[in-house]
């Protein structure tokens, strides 16, 4: 009789196991779906932002015909963009872009009329709605990072992790020139 007791129990055990396995294996799954959704949506406002950066340098150029060094790091930028994947690139790439968002807003300094104009007020509205949606997107994908990679790192679903291949994901960070200062 106390073989059976421990072929059951064992046989629980198992069955209990096997469960837990199974429970964890689609909790990663989820959190890695999540992460890679969120990386989406941050990879579709960059992009966007991409786009009406280059609408805004073409419409500075305009105004500004002398300024060829700015509108081909605008270019450079964005072609950058375009081919970066991971999320440390698509963040370096991304920070590229802040630095000649930055320069082609100093050069449109330069020119009073555009400026004025309905179409730049347009633009540097839409730069700026993304620029906070792209803020808001990072956060959310961080936290979705830092959700899944403590699911990861932790025990005992670290051992479930490692049986089934799942790794910690890139968080995305801003340029140090992004953060913003404390001053105390």
């Amino acid at each position: 009789m106390s073989l059976t007791i421990i072929l059951w129990a064992a046989a629980g055990f198992l069955i209990l196991t096997l469960l837990w396995l199974w429970g964890m294996y689609n909790s990663f799954i989820g959190s890695r779906n999540k992460v890679k959704t969120d990386f989406a949506d941050i990879d579709v406002q960059i992009k966007r932002r991409a786009s009406l950066i280059g609408n805004l340098a073409t419409l500075i150029r305009e105004y500004a015909k002398h300024e060829k060094s700015t509108f081909e790091s605008v270019a450079k930028a964005r072609s950058t963009i375009e081919s970066s994947s991971s999320p440390k690139q698509k963040a370096e790439a991304d920070n590229m872009l802040t630095s000649t968002l930055r320069s082609l807003f100093a050069l449109s300094e330069a020119y009073p009329k555009l400026l004025a104009s309905e179409n730049y007020q347009k633009m540097s509205h839409q730069i700026e709605e993304t620029e906070n949606n792209i803020a808001s997107y990072r956060e959310t994908y961080n936290q979705a990072v830092l959700d899944y990679n403590t699911s990861v790192q932790t025990f005992p679903n670290l051992l479930a992790a490692g049986l089934f291949g799942f790794s910690e994901e890139e968080l995305f960070e801003a340029a140090p020139s992004d953060k913003p200062e404390i001053k105390l």
